[in-house]
């Protein structure tokens, strides 16, 4: 059967421990791979930019953003497609990981697109692909990963800081979600913490007037609002 993607194995973490189908790292241990770390901070940065592209600000107020990569293309890898939070439009499921997988489906099996795969060659190529997300995803986005058979998930900022900046979640994190995945044959490599130092800015703000705003903001009224050139 084709395959959009070579069947290279993407590096796993040697830090850390296996549990259950994944491995998570931890953000204070240094990582051994072979994708270095400025590669991984580069594809966070573009999930940062997904939600500054899709708002059309540097301070959207629901800045969760997500890029799926491939990483078997070589090089920094190749953007397969990016997805920010989108539940303004009236969909409650659109946060950032659903909707770059919804727009990397759409893109997969586009007859007119660069990969044209029919739907069961769309299934076998989550399993070659990484989804970045500037934040941990909620057990909603964190399940449908699993589900996917993503050969990674990377994130930035924890559930446990967006808890203590007042975001409303749901207190499972995606580590623990993980060991409930014990049936799936599909494993799912976890990496958290990166860039944490630049995610965390863009939820320090939205719940707490004294938080500085993100690069290219400045404190309103309420809200961070862009800066005028």
């Amino acid at each position: 059967m084709k395959r959009v993607f070579d069947l290279a194995c993407i590096a796993t973490v040697a830090a850390g421990f296996n549990l259950n189908g994944f491995v998570l790292g931890d953000a204070q241990t240094p990582i051994t791979s072979e994708i270095p770390l400025s590669t991984r901070n580069y594809w966070m940065r573009k999930a940062n930019e997904a939600v500054v592209i899709h708002g059309k600000t540097p301070c959207p107020f629901a800045a969760f953003g997500s890029v799926i990569v491939n990483h078997t293309a070589g090089g920094l890898g190749q953007l397969v497609c990016m997805g920010a939070n989108d539940v303004a439009s009236g969909n409650p499921t659109l946060h950032g990981e659903i909707a770059a997988i919804n727009n990397c489906s759409a893109i997969l099996t586009d007859p007119h697109g660069p990969f044209r795969l029919t739907g069961s060659e769309a299934e076998q190529a989550w399993a070659d692909l990484s989804l970045y997300t500037n934040a941990e995803p909620c057990p909603m986005c964190a399940s449908a990963i699993r589900w996917g058979g993503f050969k990674e998930l990377v994130f930035g900022t924890s559930v446990t800081f967006l808890e203590k900046r007042g975001w409303r979640q749901i207190p499972l994190s995606a580590g623990e979600l993980f060991r409930y995945a014990t049936s799936l044959d599909t494993k799912t490599t976890l990496l958290k913490g990166i860039l944490s130092n630049e995610t965390d800015v863009y939820f320090d703000w939205q719940f707490d007037a004294s938080r500085p705003c993100p690069k290219g903001c400045a404190r309103g009224k309420i809200d961070c609002q862009p800066i005028d050139n």
